[in-house]
């Protein structure tokens, strides 16, 4: 019986977010140290298996209300659902005729959920894998993040941006470069311009998140783009700020400038903090780390953070003050693959 699984794995980004939704510039990292799996195999019909991440049982009425409000309704299975639709929709629009064998498909996942780490599209570009397997069709790389992307937005009315599915695609470390004139429509799909990085040039990073705090991606970045749309100018110049803050972090990588990596992630902190309400425990976890002399800005949408440390007195400090308010501190594994 043909089996097939297929991992795709947390990610971090490092600078330039939010801005990848907005025409910006930004700068990632795969995180082998969580990840989404998919398993695949033939079946005799079509059957999305629910996981036990999909939560249909609670030991208490306030048990449920918490897990709504740490996850909100939809569980991973509804991911799932819609890459299917949409991976069946691109292979007959490109008039790509896909054989009729049955599958079921199930996932696992052990990334933080909902706390900027970006586990959705995970389970997403996981699923994705399996299908180009299964069907042996190969969707370029360079559009495996926009179909990915065409999934939450088209299929989920999920507000997001290519970043999160470009480093997942790509693995490593990834500059990416999403303005307008850099933008090329393949296969019906705006694809933006990737650039793999080498991550041994990075200095010692920690990545910290906090389970409690974690709030729906949509939510967060739903009044961004209204008042984007709208033209607010403070929030015009902050994406355009973003990019360029991204522009320079990639210069500082390649040469090495960990002192100048540092000052741009605390400056991409500063400025999404002056143009967006934030909740004040994920604020802590940032001035909680400045005040072991680390660096830090959100990893994603926030509940988790990323940023650099000088020597292990700096990691330590953050180990035991960010563990004090319950949360987890690592030194993340950078997931590469041979081609990132």
């Amino acid at each position: 019986m043909l089996l097939i699984r297929k991992p795709a794995f947390a990610r971090a980004g490092l600078m330039g977010n939010p801005s990848d939704g907005y025409h910006g510039k930004t700068i990632s990292l795969a995180l082998r140290d969580f990840q989404a799996e998919v398993t695949l195999y033939e079946w005799d019909e079509v059957e999305g298996v629910w996981s036990h991440n999909d939560r249909s049982r609670f030991d208490s009425v306030d048990e449920l209300v918490r897990d709504v409000r740490l996850h909100g309704y939809y569980g991973g299975i509804r991911l799932v659902k819609a890459t299917v639709k949409r991976f069946v929709e691109y292979c007959r629009g490109r008039g790509l005729k896909l054989h009729e064998r049955n599958f079921s498909v199930r996932y696992e996942s052990d990334i933080p959920r909902q706390v900027g780490l970006a586990g959705s599209s995970a389970i997403i570009v996981a699923t994705l894998r399996c299908l180009m397997e299964f069907y042996g069709v190969d969707v370029p790389r360079r559009v495996q993040p926009s179909l990915v992307l065409s999934v939450e937005r088209d299929e989920l009315g999920i507000a997001a941006g290519l970043q999160d599915r470009v480093v997942q695609v790509y693995e490593g470390l990834v500059f990416m470069d999403f303005a307008r004139e850099r933008m090329e429509n393949i296969h019906g799909l705006p694809c933006g311009v990737y650039e793999p990085l080498a991550p041994v040039l990075l200095p010692p990073l920690y990545v910290a998140y906090d389970a409690n705090v974690s709030e729906p991606t949509e939510i967060v970045h739903a009044n961004l783009r209204t008042r984007y749309a709208q033209g607010e100018p403070a929030v015009v110049a902050a994406m355009q700020t973003f990019a360029d803050l991204a522009l320079r972090a990639r210069k500082a990588i390649l040469r090495g400038d960990a002192a100048a990596l540092g000052r741009l992630i605390d400056r991409n902190f500063d400025l999404r903090r002056s143009i967006c309400p934030l909740p004040a425990e994920q604020v802590r976890m940032v001035e909680q780390a400045r005040a072991c002399g680390a660096t830090a800005k959100f990893a994603g949408s926030g509940g988790a953070i990323i940023g650099t440390y000088s020597d292990e007195r700096v990691y330590e400090c953050l180990c035991e003050s960010l563990g004090r308010i319950g949360c987890r501190v690592l030194k993340p594994t950078i997931a590469t693959t041979p081609e990132s």
